[in-house]
């Protein structure tokens, strides 16, 4: 419990039952767990998983407070009031993550939640959680590799159009109807359109096409003013819903000014306008430390970690280098590798370790899967490769292609000054 990142932390009041007072302090929140801190001792009075949670009521104590009580799987029935800023936030925060947290883990018996994983299934869903982010860069590179595809398609449009532009410079500066002219009783003709630069193929592939959706608790401007909702992560941009899936407002990918992490769970998206508020809103979700990586690839210079954000970032690398060395002992092991040489043990010690050594560290299923994902992600760092590949050379080719408009470009001005 103690690992767990504060999500949040409201000033409240608790009901201590046994000395029938009600005491002020603090109720934090985390990922997977709640505990309520005495302010005068800085004693943490009650603390328990969310697991535990059977049942979330907001009532009135003495018929006159608005509170929020908290019934556990034991019967303990837990008291807070007092909230701040009011009940209603509180309790959507804590309902989000309450529900998700059970929605995560459908059918679990409760006894494979606190049992401890096996070293195969901990492999296993480490190369799993990799190859999902994998496929979600991936899907913001493939589109990455779209626009520069229609950047290049409208250059190339914009040449055809400097080339109209070019004969109609000539014919001004040397009309057909002037008997000297090299041109004389010579029509301009119709500009033929290049292959496949249509109207249509300016248009941006797959716009409305979605990454990702998840639930949340979106604000606006005041945190008293929270309310359900989900995000979506477009191609195009970002999408804001309430919880009956009316659109409240949506972030263009060009007019999103920054984005701000303020921890794993929480963001806030602004939009800046001269002459009026700027719209921004905060999003917290249980399901957001899936979102960051993809928001981070996609939004690469507009968004910021905070500290809250960065301080776990920083902790999830040393946690990753740790799962990193745990996964080499466990390759070296299955490979034969000496690895470290440890002591010998006399007594029950020699007899345990040899208990472990020969219990296999995975099982057949464990190493098919893990080979089977092994695989995909070769798959998808190939593609991504190649990819990258292609995109160096477009946009080498859409360098020289802007190069070469701009200087048509100052050549035509030029004449036109001419001509006026």
């Amino acid at each position: 419990m103690s690992k767990d990142i504060c999500i949040h932390a409201w000033p409240c009041s608790y009901y201590l039952d046994p000395e029938k007072r009600w005491v002020p302090g603090k109720l934090s929140l985390t990922s997977h767990s709640l505990k309520f801190t005495a302010d005068r001792t800085g004693e943490i009075l009650v603390g328990f998983p969310l697991a535990s949670i059977i049942e979330m009521k907001k009532e009135a104590s003495r018929f006159i407070f608005s509170s929020i009580t908290i019934l556990e799987k034991n019967h303990a029935k837990h008291w807070f009031s007092s909230l701040q800023p009011n009940r209603n936030v509180v309790f959507t925060i804590i309902e989000h993550f309450w529900r998700e947290l059970l929605l995560s883990q459908p059918g679990a018996p409760v006894e494979a939640m606190f049992s401890p994983l096996t070293r195969g299934k901990e492999l296993t869903g480490m190369m799993a959680v990799s190859q999902k982010r994998l496929e979600d860069t991936a899907k913001v590179l493939h589109h990455q590799g779209e626009q520069l595809s229609n950047a290049m398609r409208s250059l190339e449009k914009m040449e055809s159009d400097l080339d109209v532009a070019d004969r109609l410079l000539t014919e001004l500066e040397s009309p057909s109807w002037w008997p000297f002219s090299p041109k004389f009783w010579k029509m301009p003709s119709e500009p033929k359109p290049r292959e496949g630069s249509s109207a249509a193929t300016c248009e941006p592939f797959g716009k409305e096409r979605i990454l990702i959706v998840i639930p949340g608790i979106i604000s606006g401007r005041t945190e008293s003013h929270t309310k359900p909702g989900r995000l979506t992560i477009l191609i195009s941009g970002l999408e804001i819903h309430d919880s009956n899936s009316l659109l409240l407002h949506r972030f263009e990918r060009e007019d999103i000014d920054d984005i701000k992490v303020h921890s794993p769970y929480e963001i806030s998206i602004r939009q800046r306008f001269i002459g009026k508020p700027d719209v921004v809103y905060r999003v917290l979700s249980a399901k957001m430390p899936k979102v960051v990586p993809i928001l981070e690839v996609q939004f690469s210079k507009r968004i910021e970690l905070l500290e809250d954000a960065f301080m776990f970032r920083t902790t999830g690398v040393s946690s990753s280098a740790e799962k990193s060395c745990s996964v080499w002992h466990t390759a070296s092991g299955l490979l034969g590798c000496p690895g470290h040489r440890e002591l010998p043990v006399e007594g029950q010690e020699a007899g345990s370790l040899q208990l472990q050594r020969s219990v296999p560290l995975l099982s057949e299923g464990d190493t098919e899967e893990l080979c089977q994902i092994l695989k995909k992600m070769k798959g998808l760092a190939l593609d991504a490769e190649a990819e990258l590949e292609r995109q160096d050379e477009a946009l080498d080719g859409i360098t020289a292609a802007v190069d070469r408009a701009t200087l048509i470009v100052d050549k035509h001005n030029r004449r036109m000054r001419k001509l006026t």
